[in-house]
């Protein structure tokens, strides 16, 4: 009997919980603002550069400032992709639960 007990334990302390809604819209506006930010930096970063600044990016230490700009964006842009699929894949699997439901009630 307490082995049954202590399995129903572990499997409910186990069972993986979903973030709420909010809280994925909230990650998904701040990555994508993390990404067009990165971009408008690159942008920015090339407009104003005059003909010796682009002679000097010959040397690897003046690299910085646009490496930093594209793992930025490149970060936040996978961390949407992410998002997005287990977003996708949530409201997926709540659908298959419905129709697994429906098709239980009505004997299909």
């Amino acid at each position: 009997m307490d082995e049954l007990r202590l399995e129903g334990l572990l499997h409910d302390a186990l069972r993986p919980v979903e973030p709420p809604q909010r809280m994925s819209d909230r990650l998904h506006d701040t990555f994508s603002a993390i990404s067009e930010a990165a971009a408008s930096e690159l942008s920015g970063w090339a407009d104003e550069l005059t003909a010796s600044e682009m002679e000097s990016l010959r040397d690897p230490r003046n690299w910085v400032r646009p490496v930093v700009a594209v793992a930025a964006g490149g970060l936040a842009t996978g961390a949407l992709v992410v998002v997005g699929f287990r977003r996708r894949s949530r409201q997926r699997s709540r659908l298959g639960e419905v129709l697994n439901e429906t098709r239980s009630r009505t004997g299909l």
